[in-house]
């Protein structure tokens, strides 16, 4: 088996990332620069994590992504929304979040590119970092999803390319236990909206990290703004 992984340089891709090594063979990591405020941040850690898993790296620039959306996430007027960690299983907290950071069908844009690379290289499946936690108010962080992307390329690729997933079941401290076990590079995780020197400690992202590392007595591998 020969796989493609998406990796953000984040917490669940790279579970995904080294997870997906231990039963298939990475042929190559794809990110994506789409005018993300942490995009130089994502990058420098999805290189570097390759890099350490010993695995070819390739950045691609879909710029239209981020001229098409108003998303918090490229644009610098919207403020990213500041969670606290009480309201992290708050639906109506969580959708109003998640709407703000919305990038329009980034998942299958993503997907379908890294589908193509497949075809071309020969692999059979594409590795995404899909979580249960997140998949309450993401649909495109589902098993159905999954299913249905996969359903598509059915007819999209010669080959059949899959969709693929070891931890769509996961939550995030169950990410992070499994992350402990594969012996991921925590210190090299970027995994905040923002682009600073450290991570916020306040955008959803940040605030589900810090609440599984500190679940699983992990807190000191990565770093936080103070």
């Amino acid at each position: 088996m020969k796989s493609i992984v998406l990796l953000s340089g984040g917490l669940d891709s790279t579970v995904a990332l080294a997870a997906a090594k231990q039963e298939s063979e990475i042929a190559l990591a794809l990110t994506f620069e789409y005018g993300q405020r942490a995009a130089e941040r994502e990058i420098y850690a999805a290189q570097h994590i390759a890099e350490y898993f010993g695995i070819q790296h390739l950045t691609l620039r879909v710029d239209f992504l981020g001229n098409i959306t108003k998303t918090a996430l490229v644009n610098d007027t919207v403020d990213v929304p500041k969670l606290t960690p009480n309201v992290l299983d708050d639906a109506t907290v969580t959708l109003a979040s998640a709407s703000s950071v919305w990038v329009p069908n980034r998942n299958g844009v993503f997907i379908n590119i890294a589908a193509a690379y497949c075809e071309t290289l020969q692999c059979e499946q594409v590795v995404v970092g899909f979580n249960a936690e997140e998949g309450t108010t993401f649909p495109d962080n589902t098993p159905e999803y999954m299913a249905a992307a996969t359903l598509a390329l059915s007819y999209s690729t010669l080959s059949g390319v899959k969709v693929h997933s070891p931890t769509v079941d996961f939550n995030k401290t169950q990410l992070v236990a499994l992350g402990r076990q594969l012996n991921i590079p925590f210190h090299l995780l970027w995994s905040c909206y923002h682009g600073n020197e450290v991570m916020c400690g306040e955008c959803e992202s940040c605030q589900r990290l810090k609440r599984a590392l500190v679940q699983t007595d992990s807190i000191g591998l990565a770093k936080f703004a103070r």
